[in-house]
């Protein structure tokens, strides 16, 4: 049994998703359509192969995450954003938002935050439409 320091909800969120690699992970689940291990292990920002396990883990464990068998291959799993990951979609698109305001980031990095500025919320409900059609099986 998990022991919470507090039953704040910002305090439990930050508990499951407060790491910079369960926040990149979720991005690349989002907006890139990474799906497998081998495939989210290559990010740019050079993620361990120990550290991917725990958290995938962790999010699956959370219900943020499902993981099932790759039909197309024994060794493969498949990692899908359950209803409850895909209502993080907003929370990326502000911190997205937020860090081309504020931060010095490349034109190419800021194109997707930017996107998302400019379609809202509006957007963001159809992105998430995609994803529950993608992602949830029914």
């Amino acid at each position: 049994m998990t022991t919470y320091r507090s039953r704040c909800p910002i305090n439990l969120a930050l508990q499951i998703v407060g790491d910079k690699w369960s926040l990149l992970i979720l991005r690349d689940l989002m907006f890139a359509d990474k799906r497998h291990f081998r495939e989210l292990l290559q990010s740019e920002e050079g993620i361990s192969s120990n550290i991917l396990t725990e958290r995938l883990a962790r999010l699956v464990g959370a219900g943020i995450l499902t993981k099932s068998d790759d039909s197309t291959h024994k060794q493969k799993a498949i990692y899908s954003l359950t209803p409850m990951g895909i209502d993080l979609l907003p929370v990326l698109a502000q911190i997205g938002i937020w860090g081309r305001k504020y931060l010095d980031v490349t034109k190419e990095s800021a194109a997707q935050a930017a996107r998302l500025e400019k379609g809202g919320p509006a957007l963001w409900k159809a992105l998430q439409a995609e994803l529950h059609k993608t992602h949830v099986k029914r």
